[in-house]
């Protein structure tokens, strides 16, 4: 049975400032839960009867509590319950600049969606990017839906809120910074190296100023066929994903 305080707690982990004074973070469904089991601590975990029957075999957390499909819909942030809530500590994540500096990984400039925020990690998670470097304005990765968008990419991506123009002033000089712009070379028709790091910025502004001195390459995705009116820009997500498609690509070659 759902007590009152666990159901206070977990509903209280929908805002951001109760994650981060407590440390703590929710994920729903069958394929995140299972996924972020195994990758971070499990304070306690909830699941219908239903549920269990049908993950006999899985490896869950020491506190299981059963609970009825009306108590997690109480507990759920989503339209939909999904069988299993599961309360996750939020972890801490490192880094170093030898780590990152011959691989290629990503910047995020005030993403704002996020639905969004978790596509890129899903997205970096299938590249093989291990590291996506948030501006301390972009949505929390730890958020509910977030958390839900990214599908378990969280059990392998890493991500790091940093003030993100000193992070990028401080990379070292042979780490090339690219970011996308309107007035930026034809990706497929410049050289693209195998490691740096690629700035993706908000969904409606792009990258902003600051972070644009900052940026040693500046790229762009070409509309087809060339000279057709066509929509104003791409989503971030979907921006991202034809990035990562073409470096990946490119460092197949290089290797």
């Amino acid at each position: 049975m759902l007590s009152k305080n666990r159901l206070k707690l977990i509903t209280s982990l929908a805002y951001k400032k109760n994650r981060d004074d407590l440390g703590l973070f929710t994920a729903e469904g069958s394929k995140s839960v299972i996924e972020l089991l195994p990758a971070f601590k499990c304070q306690f975990l909830l699941a219908t009867q239903e549920w269990l029957n049908d993950h006999q075999s899985d490896r869950l957390s020491p506190e299981t509590i059963v609970v009825t499909p009306d108590e997690l819909k109480k507990s759920s942030s989503m339209k939909t319950v999904q069988g299993v809530l599961a309360v996750f500590e939020k972890p801490a994540f490192e880094w170093s600049l030898p780590l990152i500096q011959n691989k290629l990984s990503l910047a995020l400039d005030n993403i704002q969606d996020p639905g969004n925020l978790g596509t890129i990690i899903r997205t970096a998670d299938w590249f093989g990017i291990e590291h996506v470097f948030c501006s301390e304005t972009t949505a929390d990765v730890f958020g509910p839906k977030a958390v839900q968008a990214t599908m378990g990419a969280l059990s392998r991506v890493k991500v790091h809120y940093v003030d993100l123009p000193r992070f990028l002033s401080e990379l070292s000089v042979s780490m090339p910074v690219y970011g996308t712009f309107l007035d930026g070379e034809n990706m497929y028709e410049t050289d693209l190296t195998a490691h740096g790091m690629v700035v993706m910025g908000n969904e409606g502004n792009g990258i902003s100023e600051e972070i644009e001195l900052l940026v040693s390459r500046k790229i762009l995705i070409p509309s087809y066929p060339v000279g057709r009116k066509t929509s104003e820009s791409l989503n971030v997500g979907i921006a991202t994903a034809i990035v990562c498609a073409e470096f990946c690509r490119r460092s197949s070659f290089v290797k």
